[in-house]
């Protein structure tokens, strides 16, 4: 289920709601990311919890099959949550690596991805 905001600007953020969903395949991004532009959206907040725990084991490739996605469809991703427990280096690299081209963002608080410029 999504959620809409609006920002001062103008711009429509969509939310996937904390426990209406689990993604734990590419297509269930992909349906939502329709949904989404069809609200008037092109940037989308997922919270970490949404997520599969296989996104976070890089080694299943789900993270790089759904954020390919977000980069073909040129939309952009925040995932709201805690990740300063990570202990995988290369999941870390990946947050880091991530964070640094900003299609794709790894955010501590939703009212952080809401101010998101994009």
């Amino acid at each position: 289920m999504l959620r809409y905001h609006t920002t001062t600007d103008g711009q429509v953020i969509a939310e996937i709601l904390p426990g209406s969903e689990i993604i734990s395949e590419p297509g269930d991004i992909l349906d939502l990311m329709v949904e989404a532009g069809y609200g008037g959206s092109n940037k989308i907040i997922v919270h970490k919890e949404t997520l599969h725990p296989d996104f976070f084991d890089l080694k299943t490739k789900l993270a790089g099959e759904i954020l390919q996605k977000f980069s073909n469809y040129r939309m952009q991703l925040a995932i709201v949550g805690d990740f300063s427990g990570v202990k995988s280096k290369s999941l870390n690299d990946f947050i880091r690596e991530s964070n640094k081209r900003g299609i794709i963002s790894f955010i501590s608080s939703l009212e952080t991805a809401l101010e998101m410029e994009g």
